[in-house]
């Protein structure tokens, strides 16, 4: 038999071309600046490596180095959507140290930004999902009520997103009328807006379509790799920080943890949807537990608060105070602690050591993100592209939570 005989009845075997695809770092579809190295046939996602560190800006090292009334600003830079429940995860971490207790007030006052605030990070999460299967309509529903939290926020503290909201030991000052004015609008009309998003994609065909199934993870794999928040909650799994080891007076309200079975995109979706309602009911809640006539408003704390402006003028006494106070000239004892909260992704933890000196000696951030984010080569991985980009969305990744 000739040679090319012998080519013609064995044919030999073409080798498989694959397609690579940098999603990332800048890219429309991705939540921030970070990478995944796609291995792709046709539009099926056979491969992934996820790449970290494109914002990296080494807060836990420069927290040692501020003093602890300075640390705040650098928490509003993890989850930015949602930033005073950093601020406030952290104020507690440090009032754990220094064994101080709260009024009821002021913990009822913080437990209303902190919803506030999950309500405004699900909204964006939520928003996203139906803007990646092509719903854009719901999106904008909704957004104007992330934009009236905001202007909740500008009028307690004076900034929208990246707040650095409250005090250690409370807040700076009081809420005047218009926050009270602002809350009873969001209390009364918000929850027309929330079902009206919800008719437009809980049961749209298309939206169901394109989630049901969609990057699922099952509760004993989401527990090994450590997820927290709603993403471990869509699996199946009750861990609520809230519940689990309450703070702020949380075990004063009633509301349920919702949970999912499947722990895909719609339960995703869904858990985010219901936590939403159960965090509006307990807004409701706490407004009517607070006496708004009261001034208090943070605990008696004087190495944190700076004296009255009109005494710092006047009184050398004061304005020695106020300078050692901006200078972080005020000891705290020494001790080890870990505090955390139920935050928008997740528990937000915060190790802190103190060898009794202005600043911290170690800090370490625990962001749920990050944490989480490691699982998600392994849900994608045998889906398709849209179904990579669906599940970064539903997951409710945050590039700032990944680089601390």
């Amino acid at each position: 038999m000739s040679e090319t005989t012998e080519n013609i009845n064995h044919p030999v075997a073409e080798e498989k071309e694959y397609t690579t695809l940098n999603l990332g770092p800048t890219h429309p579809a991705t939540h921030g600046i970070f990478q995944n190295v796609l291995k792709l046939d046709g539009e099926k996602v056979m491969h992934a490596e996820s790449t970290l560190g494109y914002i990296h800006r080494a807060f836990e090292k420069i927290a040692e180095h501020r003093p602890y009334n300075q640390i705040t600003p650098l928490t509003d830079r993890l989850n930015y959507c949602s930033s005073p429940l950093n601020n406030m995860g952290w104020h507690m971490t440090v009032e754990k140290l220094i064994k101080v207790k709260l009024p009821k007030r002021v913990e009822y006052m913080r437990v209303i930004v902190m919803e506030l605030s999950r309500i405004a990070d699900h909204i964006i999460c939520n928003s996203i999902i139906g803007v990646d299967t092509g719903a854009l309509t719901p999106y904008f529903y909704v957004f104007e009520w992330r934009e009236f939290i905001y202007e909740i926020f500008e009028e307690m503290c004076g900034a929208r997103l990246t707040t650095n909201i409250g005090r250690v030991g409370g807040f700076e000052r009081n809420w005047n009328e218009k926050v009270w004015q602002k809350l009873d609008h969001f209390a009364k009309e918000f929850h027309k807006c929330l079902t009206e998003f919800e008719n437009l994609l809980k049961r749209n065909r298309i939206f169901m379509d394109r989630t049901i199934g969609v990057g699922p993870i099952a509760g004993d794999r989401a527990l090994e790799y450590g997820f927290t928040g709603p993403n471990l909650r869509a699996a199946g799994v009750d861990y609520d920080v809230r519940v689990m080891n309450p703070y702020s007076s949380y075990e004063d309200f009633d509301f349920i943890i919702p949970l999912g079975t499947n722990g895909d995109t719609y339960d995703r979706f869904m858990v985010r949807e219901q936590e939403m309602w159960e965090s509006y009911s307990i807004i409701k809640q706490a407004m009517g537990k607070i006496d708004r006539k009261e001034n208090l408003f943070h605990a008696e704390v004087p190495e944190f608060y700076l004296p009255p402006k009109e005494d710092v003028y006047n009184k050398m006494e004061a304005l020695i105070y106020h300078f050692k106070i901006v200078m972080g000239e005020t000891d705290v004892p020494v001790g080890e602690v870990y505090h955390s909260i139920e935050a928008g992704n997740g528990e937000l933890g915060f190790y802190l050591i103190s060898d009794g000196g202005r600043q911290p000696y170690r800090l370490h951030f625990r962001r749920p993100c990050f944490i989480y984010y490691q699982a998600y080569p392994e849900m994608i991985k045998g889906g398709m592209l849209s179904d990579a980009i669906l599940t970064m969305s539903s997951m409710n990744v945050i590039a700032g939570e990944l680089d601390a």
